[in-house]
């Protein structure tokens, strides 16, 4: 019996890849054949490194990605479900046998007074290269600049900020720098290295507006809940990130957060996939560089025909804040849960001399989280132990998870 056009069709169309980030670039080179499709001018690059091309440490060439085929500049606009194309802004039409949205996501634009639709003159996002490169071309010694944001984006903006000889003030909402990663002790460590290098840091600081005078307008100052003012040249938005999900809501995908995939990264639709920071699964959106690319590596056995799911990604955090001066370099590891519920056991060791903070948090006889500040000597065997998820043999001395060998 002969099988019908449409299913020969199918097998021999190609696999189109709608994002030239980190994830959809390491799905290129595992696939052959693969037709890439990327908004952006330059070809993909490492993300991690933007703050290091802010600083001026490394040139946009030094952080690219190995070569992969790009259509670059060139935005998806539509899917066509029906009959498997994806329309683009150039006018081209592509036609796939899978897609993989790999769309990534967009900067969060906080609700202030004088920020609208278009952003002010000195307002900048820190998302993309061009973002670090357009702070690149703006920052002047001695400008002003106000970094909107206490995260991982905006610890790093305004490190590299400072290094290009800014006035740094950074303002955090919360109570404590990277709420996410850092307990308090250790959050405390990476204010005072901040501090050190002359970035003045506000916690539970709300930001309520900008004042933008001008035409065009442009920033002079970032107001704040109090009504007091932090006169600024330059301001950062680092307020977090959002899924880029309109491409998938738009051709009736199962949307939540993300868009929602099964363990082979599947989406509702059998024939299209997401992966990387717009793809939900198991109701878990990471955001981060090493889940994305343990996705990639999933989705192209997968898509090969080889038995692989994805199981989810214990992710560990790494942040190096590098410096010409090496007194002033500071490396920072989180994983799991850093935070204790009742009940946990806590080891914490802090050595001033080596300028090291190591905390690590026990449930159950088992690795829940951790963080080292300083020396991440023992990093490596604290996340094998973690991720490996064993319980943790009666006779490991609890001080030894801390020293070097991380208990190996």
């Amino acid at each position: 019996m002969l099988l019908p056009m449409r299913k020969k069709t199918e097998s021999a169309a190609p696999v189109v890849v709608i994002g030239a980030g980190m994830a959809g670039a390491r799905l290129a080179a595992r696939v052959p054949g693969v037709t890439v499709v990327g908004e952006e001018r330059h070809a993909p690059y490492n993300r991690v490194l933007l703050a290091d091309v802010l600083a001026g440490r490394y040139a946009p060439d030094v952080i690219a990605l190995p070569a992969t085929e790009v259509r670059r500049g060139v935005r998806a606009v539509r899917i066509d479900r029906a009959d498997r194309l994806v329309h683009c802004d150039d006018g081209s039409v592509l036609h796939y046998g899978r897609l993989v949205l790999a769309t990534g996501s967009n900067p969060v634009l906080p609700p202030l007074r004088g920020l609208g639709a278009t952003l002010p003159d000195g307002v900048h996002p820190f998302r993309t290269l061009d973002d670090a490169l357009a702070l690149r071309t703006a920052v002047r010694p001695g400008a002003r600049a106000v970094v909107i944001g206490g995260g991982l984006l905006g610890v790093s903006a305004a490190r590299a900020l400072a290094e290009c000889g800014a006035q740094v003030v950074l303002a955090q909402q919360g109570e404590h720098l990277m709420e996410r990663q850092l307990d308090p002790e250790a959050a405390a460590l990476l204010r005072v290295h901040l501090e050190a290098l002359g970035v003045e840091v506000h916690t539970e600081c709300r930001v309520r507006g900008l004042r933008c005078p001008g035409t065009p307008p442009a920033v002079r100052a970032v107001q704040l809940g109090d009504g007091y003012e932090l006169a600024a040249d330059l301001t950062v938005l680092a307020c977090g990130v959002r899924p880029r999900t309109g491409l998938a809501r738009a051709a009736g995908l199962d949307v939540r957060k993300g868009i929602v995939v099964d363990d082979e990264l599947r989406t509702s639709d059998p024939y299209i996939h997401a992966l990387g920071d717009c793809a939900e699964h198991r109701s878990t959106l990471y955001g981060l560089a090493g889940p994305a690319l343990e996705q990639a590596d999933v989705l192209a056995e997968v898509l090969a025909g080889r038995p692989a799911r994805y199981e989810g990604t214990r992710a560990l955090t790494r942040l190096t804040l590098r410096s010409p001066d090496p007194v002033h370099a500071l490396d920072l590891a989180a994983f799991g849960e850093a935070r204790p519920l009742p009940g946990d056991d806590v080891i914490r060791l802090s050595d001033a001399t080596r300028g090291a903070y190591r905390t690590v948090v026990l449930r159950d006889g088992r690795l829940a989280g951790g963080v080292l500040l300083g020396d991440l000597g023992a990093v490596a065997g604290l996340a094998r132990t973690w991720q490996d998820d064993e319980p943790l043999p009666p006779a490991m001395s609890l001080l030894h998870l801390l020293t070097d060998d991380g208990g190996h």
